[in-house]
């Protein structure tokens, strides 16, 4: 191979790696504003209290709270909910939500 040869290799190869950087780059900044639109959301429909429960939920269950979060965006999304969501609101779907969660675990003795 000549020096020209690799030297096109190289510039094909810092090309992709460009690319696929630029692409990186765009999922990152795409996912960064669905979660900024998300807190938005949930600000508007989520009193202080609530809030902070969520995020104490979060910390330690994050999919748990992910899956309160969604619930509570399509609620809010379909107009069913009136005003915000206060604490005891959340406390009571967040124990709908558990004993779901409940009767879908098996146990094996």
């Amino acid at each position: 191979m000549s020096d020209e040869e690799l030297e096109a290799i190289r510039k094909r190869k810092m090309a992709s790696l460009q690319q696929e950087a630029l692409k990186e780059q765009a999922q990152e900044q795409a996912v960064v504003e669905a979660q900024a639109q998300k807190e938005a959301v949930l600000r508007q429909i989520l009193s202080a209290e609530a809030r902070a429960r969520l995020s104490n939920i979060k910390m330690v269950k994050p999919q748990f709270a992910e899956q309160i979060e969604m619930q509570l965006i399509q609620l809010a999304s379909s107009g069913r909910l009136r005003g915000k969501v206060t604490d005891e609101q959340l406390k009571a779907l967040l124990v709908q939500l558990q004993e779901k969660e409940r009767e879908r675990k098996v146990t094996f003795r």
